[in-house]
């Protein structure tokens, strides 16, 4: 999917807001994510944050402090258990055949997420305004979980038409009356809506990003030398260099474009970073049942996990969960997820019959 394209659509429906209001909502949305935001938004799905008060919707990571971890070493390693689960994935990973698009089919990725929506009642904002000069405080925040659903259909001549296809995102958690009074509240954005994209570019001239092994073409093979390649590629960005190498792992397998080849890989690289462990044995994510292996981030309170089958080599989907309450929400809440299924079909869909499902 085309993020720029996305926030493009996303801050076009921003109405204007006074400087007070800005500095006001900045500052209350610092505040609530206790940390400030990493050098790249791109990089995890997005929660969306409402001020119901000021009407005003914006999007943004739940991310947490820059540290970086120290020279880099030799890595440790992960968990023996979990090493075992993602050497098991690789090792079967490296027995699968990738499907094949024949001339005049498409390659279908679908993305099946969950993602955590978050801001202020109309009366909790009522008595911000009254009471402290429309400044929020974390109290004030409340959240809810909605689907999102999208698909896109790759042609086998990447020169012709991409099509896709993006739902409106329909609330399918609360968290308590005030979670619940939040998404009376709220008025739906977006709609059901069918793209076509000439030779993969959007409308605004970007191609759109695919994960293969074009693009992987010049990283190293070798586990380790890959791990060191990540780390100096991540730079100082997110809570720990290791924490972070989890996550470049995961949003590239999120693609759902990666191949068994690079799969493998990922997984036996995965298995090379300290602190990773197994943190659900059976995990469900989109119907569909696996490993879950991550990495507890204590200092920006989420932990990220990527969910495999260790039988069969699949990547099942990842999910990023809190592991303190933020705004009404639990520890334990996945505050987004991300299940990826890739198909090669005749023809893409005229409508937008993916939604209606």
């Amino acid at each position: 999917m085309d993020e720029i394209s996305l926030l493009n659509r996303v801050r076009a429906d921003i109405p204007a807001r006074s400087p007070d209001d800005v500095i006001r909502g900045r500052a209350a949305l610092l505040r609530a994510m206790q940390a400030p935001p990493a050098p790249d938004p791109a990089r995890r799905p997005r929660q969306r944050w409402i001020w119901v008060g000021s009407a005003a919707a914006a999007t943004c990571a739940l991310t947490g402090a820059i540290v970086f971890g120290g020279a880099l070493g030799a890595p440790v390693g992960a968990d023996p258990a979990a090493a075992a689960v993602l050497g098991s994935a690789a090792t079967a990973a490296r027995s699968v055949v990738d499907p094949v698009v024949g001339p005049g089919q498409y390659l279908e990725v679908r993305t099946d997420a969950v993602y955590s929506a978050m801001g202020t009642t109309e009366a909790d904002a009522e008595v911000a305004r009254r009471e402290r000069d429309g400044n929020l405080e974390e109290g004030d925040m409340t959240g809810f979980l909605e689907s999102s659903v999208q698909a896109l259909w790759v042609p086998s001549e990447r020169s012709g038409d991409w099509i896709e296809v993006r739902c409106a995102r329909t609330p399918v958690q609360t968290f308590g009356p005030r979670s619940e009074t939040l998404v009376a509240e709220w008025e739906a954005s977006g709609v059901n809506d069918r793209y076509v994209f000439p030779a993969g570019k959007t409308e605004y001239g970007a191609p759109i990003t695919m994960f293969d092994a074009d693009t992987a073409a010049d990283l190293p093979r070798d586990p380790r030398q890959l791990l060191e390649r990540i780390y100096r590629d991540n730079g100082n960005a997110g809570p720990s260099r290791d924490g972070e190498a989890l996550v470049w792992i995961a949003d590239r397998l999120r693609s759902g474009t990666v191949p068994a080849e690079l799969r493998s890989l990922f997984y036996d690289t995965a298995a090379l970073i300290p602190g990773v462990t197994i943190t659900e044995e059976q995990a469900t994510l989109n119907g569909r049942t696996g490993t879950a292996i991550g990495r507890d981030e204590g200092q920006n309170g989420f932990r990220q996990d990527i969910i495999i089958d260790p039988e069969t080599g699949a990547f099942i989907g990842e999910r990023q969960v809190l592991l303190r309450p933020v705004a009404d929400m639990p520890a334990g809440t996945a505050t987004g997820s991300t299940s990826v299924t890739t198909t090669v079909v005749d023809a893409a869909p005229e409508g937008t019959s993916l939604c209606a499902g």
